[in-house]
């Protein structure tokens, strides 16, 4: 008699899941059909004839009325397993075992159940699809390969996890269309998506007419046990829960591997009683492997349930057919190897070579074409006949589709001058906030507790809630982590949506890795950053961002704003919206500010420029340079050297990322290289400033932790004063 392997043993002496209740009738039952039984133990074949007649039957042994369609199933599954397992071999690298598992449930999203156009990924109105576990992503391309996608052609696939592929490691939304987010960190995804949900509930709100149902759709998203573990996922669905996304369908793949191995050594919740308390409808699929009906009801049954998001909890064997490797974390993150995707191959009695689609698979899939094509011109019809009851609507939904802004909405931003009353930055944001929001249709945002700080109400709306979606005030309570992805999610669904969010700019600490995802997905968001430096006082160091500006100068396409005044804060908020392909940090101050003469919005949108100069010839004897509240104090040590017969220019350096962009001949009138004297003066760390101020210039900052104390005192013992600067200029002279 042939032996199980010890994984294969392992299946059959767990219960069918160590996180739930026991099944009534028996504490140790094993879940496991006869099919499930004959792929995961390929030595019961040898001698149990019966098994395998029990395996062409249905649950209950009734054998199906619609075999040659179950059949069909089956092979257009097993397609996906292989052509992720093939990608994965060819490129000796990735992650099998997900797509493996997850085979069933994504052949019945994408072959019976989801609506899109594979010709035009962008319609508005298609389902999304989100695969939080990035790392299965083959998954997906195999999806969309197989539904018609231009973006993943057998090419693609066989380029997978190569240079300039389309086919990128984790899914990419700026690499492959189809791909609605770009995820990978785990969490994120399941995040992003609570995002795309909260979006499609706030635009059918709006814009839905008792006659006309012009935006409905749904978002699926794919988790793992890693997304479960993840604090950022908590969060988000606890908010999902009390938004009552009732259009989000998460599917918990419960295959109780991560990368360590079994995760009963880490991770052994009831992952079901907390989504309960959630406030989300959950669903248990016993058999994910090949329990097709199962999931299709559970699917019927979540889209019954509207008022509250739904997780499917699946539980399948992950790397499902592979009979050495099935349910063991060696099939998680790395190639199968030849022989045991010979051996995958047997178990499944799949007789094509690597990247093979069957005839009849591809004409099964090759209807999504035409059926997509025919679901788009359907809501183009209702879309125009929308248009003729409801114009004044229909134009504003067409400006967030398309993001065309509309005409002259920079007018809107306040303007100031020098004998305007002196502000502190965050409440001249609000101004400037609110200023939009009454002229752009697709702005919105919220804070993470943080509104009457952080100055970022929307006084015309009231707040997102679940029997309020149509308001634009986005309440995100203590969860900055989750409150960045639900924002790229947002962005991501339509490209004139245009969120923001807010906390303290230290708090970016917490959600940074969101943040480094909409600069890399080239998700547009607002991030509307408070309390920038050790000027926010008595909070101290806790609270006091140091290294917080020089990090994100570091990051690759993100605009690192940081505005002196009014007009600077009106400038950087016309870039932000402008910049739709990519996200921006405005770090603005608790305390007040004068409002400066020669700043400009203009000059904002150059990134650097000069606000005061008595020098000619582009030859002045010194350059002061300064960012946000340290701007001031490089204007007044300007005049104090000019006093002194000194020939001095001042320049705002709002942001370094703009700046960089502009001609060499513009840089060069703003700094002339001939000039080595050059002092900077910024309340945060002096990392990077050498770029600016040269090898013979002087850059004065905080590089040590704040205090606690009046902003006032703080700044006399860090030593950011005019006298600091003046006595600098001096030096470098």
């Amino acid at each position: 008699m042939a032996s199980l392997t010890s994984s294969q043993a392992s299946i059959l002496a767990r219960p069918s899941s160590r996180r739930c209740s026991p099944l009534p009738t028996d504490r140790h039952h094993v879940s496991l059909s006869p099919r499930d039984l004959l792929s995961s133990f390929p030595c019961l074949r040898a001698f149990s004839p019966s098994l395998r007649r029990l395996a062409t039957r249905r649950p209950g042994g009734i054998i199906s009325a619609h075999a040659t369609e179950v059949s069909l199933v089956e092979k257009s599954v097993n397609t996906i397993r292989f052509l992720a397992i093939d990608a994965v071999e060819k490129a000796k690298s990735g992650h099998p075992g997900l797509p493996m598992g997850c085979a069933p449930m994504g052949h019945i999203l994408f072959d019976e159940v989801m609506n899109y156009n594979p010709k035009n990924p962008y319609w508005f109105n298609r389902d999304r699809f989100i695969l939080s576990a990035g790392h299965g992503c083959m998954l997906q391309y195999a999806l969309l390969h197989l539904a018609g996608y231009d973006s993943v052609r057998e090419q693609d696939l066989k380029n997978f996890r190569q240079w300039e592929s389309r086919t990128p490691g984790h899914p990419e939304n700026f690499e492959t269309p189809g791909v609605e987010v770009t995820t990978g960190p785990l969490g994120q995804g399941i995040a992003n998506a609570v995002g795309l949900a909260l979006a499609e509930k706030h635009l059918a709100a709006r814009f839905n007419k008792p006659d006309s149902q012009i935006v409905d759709h749904y978002t699926y998203a794919i988790l793992g046990d890693g997304c479960q573990m993840e604090g950022i996922a908590n969060e988000a669905c606890s908010l999902a829960g009390h938004w009552g996304l009732g259009k989000l369908i998460a599917f918990y793949d419960d295959n109780h591997i991560s990368i360590d191995g079994d995760t009963e050594i880490a991770f052994t919740e009831n992952v079901e009683t907390r989504f309960e308390g959630l406030g989300w409808h959950v669903i248990w699929v016993k058999n994910g492997n090949t329990g097709y009906d199962e999931i299709r009801a559970a699917i019927k049954e979540a889209k019954a349930v509207q008022d509250k998001p739904t997780l499917i909890k699946i539980t399948t064997t992950i790397g499902y057919g592979s009979p050495n490797k099935a349910n063991s974390y060696s099939v998680h993150g790395s190639a199968l190897g030849e022989k045991e995707v010979d051996a995958t191959r047997k178990n499944l009695g799949w007789p094509y070579g690597p990247f093979h689609v069957p005839e009849d698979v591809k004409s099964h899939w090759s209807r999504h074409v035409s059926e997509g094509a025919a679901l788009e011109t359907e809501w183009n019809a209702k879309f125009a006949d929308y248009e003729k009851k409801y114009p004044q609507e229909a134009a504003e939904l067409k400006s967030i589709v398309t993001v065309n802004l509309p005409t002259g909405w920079e007018k809107s931003l306040p303007t100031y001058t020098p004998e305007s009353p002196a502000d502190a930055t965050r409440n001249l944001s609000q101004q400037c906030l609110n200023a939009l929001a009454k002229v752009l249709p697709g702005f919105l945002g919220g804070s993470a507790d943080l509104a009457s700080s952080n100055m970022t109400l929307l006084k015309m709306f009231g707040d997102f809630q679940k029997n309020a979606p149509e308001e634009r005030n986005l309440r995100f309570g203590v969860r900055e982590h989750s409150m960045g992805a639900i924002c790229n999610g947002i962005t991501c669904h339509s490209p004139g949506l245009i969120p923001y969010c807010a906390t303290f700019f230290v708090f970016t600490d917490y959600m940074r890795a969101a943040i480094r995802l909409s600069a890399l997905s080239q998700a547009g968001v607002i991030y509307v950053m408070t309390h920038d430096s050790i000027g926010l006082g008595e909070d101290g160091p806790t609270h006091q961002p140091i290294e917080h500006v020089a990090s994100f100068r570091a990051m690759p396409n993100i605009l690192m704003l940081r505005p002196a005044d009014g007009t600077e804060t009106a400038g950087a908020y016309k870039v932000a919206v402008e910049n739709r392909k990519r996200p921006s940090i405005l770090a603005l101050s608790r305390q007040k500010l004068p409002h400066l003469p020669g700043t400009s919005v203009e000059g904002v949108e150059k990134g650097g420029y000069v606000i005061s100069d008595n020098s000619t010839g582009n030859r002045p004897d010194v350059i002061l340079m300064g960012t946000g509240s340290e701007l001031e104090i490089a204007a007044k040590a300007g005049e104090k050297l000019r006093g002194e017969g000194r020939a001095v220019r001042v320049v705002s350096l709002v942001s370094w990322e703009l700046f960089d962009e502009q001609s060499e001949e513009y840089k060069e009138s703003v700094l002339p290289s001939e000039v080595s004297a050059r002092v900077s003066i910024e309340a945060g760390s002096t990392f990077g400033w050498e770029k600016m101020v040269g090898c013979k210039g002087k850059a004065i900052g905080v590089d040590s932790f704040g205090a606690s104390a009046p902003a006032d005192v703080l700044y006399k013992k860090f030593g950011l004063t005019v006298d600091a600067v003046v006595a600098a200029a001096k030096e470098v002279c």
